[in-house]
């Protein structure tokens, strides 16, 4: 075998190296943007993809981190889905310009209304909602999900990640909320509580305005990596004709 023919082998592998790591690194579920503001709203978007291969996603359990309670939730529709809203009561009141909130939203269920609407290999919806006060200072909020498939499993994305440890298997949405003068991540008006909890398909109190969901990370990164492979696999075509010109150069001399 010639150096040109195994250099095209060697390319064609990591061509396919590269797209064998770059479907699971895209699979979680994650939510945009990763990074608001102090003391701001934000329209928040979770992007739910479908990993199995034979089951579609049936269901979306979103759950508020309880550490941080948020005072106001509003959640954008879903055309085939259906949700639900639940609260907690808070032992210690939240303080807000439309005065004391004493019930947040604790977790958010989707659902769709039917098999057809569900989430099919290959596919992702998204799930937006709108939601404020954030904490007045930086940190960061997991936003703990549970994904379930038709066939009954059920992916929980609850690990929350560690500085300088690597990404859980399982990692959990996470937001980061930085100083109110240190990001210009784009945030959702609105004002309102969502809905009364427990009750499915429960529409957002209006004054809250759904924003377009942005860009998710994971599909960017996704499109990079596509690029890559797409280079890679150019090299290979280049040196495979290379040595088909060769050969024939050689055989009609």
């Amino acid at each position: 075998m010639s150096r040109f023919t195994r250099g095209a082998a060697l390319a064609a592998a990591t061509a396919a190296g590269l797209i064998a790591f770059a479907l699971p690194a895209s699979a979680h579920v994650t939510v945009s943007p990763t990074t608001t503001p102090a003391s701001g709203y934000a329209t928040l978007t979770f992007s739910v993809p479908n990993e199995e291969n034979n089951a579609n996603t049936t269901k979306l359990d979103v759950q508020l981190p309880p550490e941080a309670p948020i005072a106001s939730v509003a959640v954008q529709p879903v055309p085939g889905w259906t949700f639900e809203v639940r609260k907690t009561t808070l032992t210690k009141p939240l303080q807000t310009e439309d005065g004391s909130v004493s019930q947040v939203v604790s977790e958010i269920i989707w659902t769709p209304t039917s098999p057809d609407a569900a989430i099919r290999p290959g596919e992702f919806q998204r799930f937006t909602i709108s939601a404020g006060p954030m904490p007045d200072r930086p940190g960061s909020l997991s936003f703990k999900a549970l994904q379930t498939y038709s066939d009954g499993t059920v992916v929980r994305w609850i690990d929350v990640p560690q500085a300088g440890q690597p990404e859980p298997d399982h990692p959990a949405p996470t937001l980061t909320v930085t100083n109110a003068a240190a990001t210009d991540s784009s945030t959702g008006a609105g004002s309102t509580t969502a809905g009364t909890a427990g009750t499915a398909g429960t529409t957002a109190a209006s004054g809250a305005t759904a924003a377009s969901a942005n860009s998710n990370d994971s599909t960017a990164r996704g499109l990079g990596i596509a690029g890559l492979v797409l280079g890679v696999l150019g090299l290979a075509t280049g040196a495979f004709a290379l040595v088909t010109s060769r050969r024939r150069g050689g055989t009609a001399s």
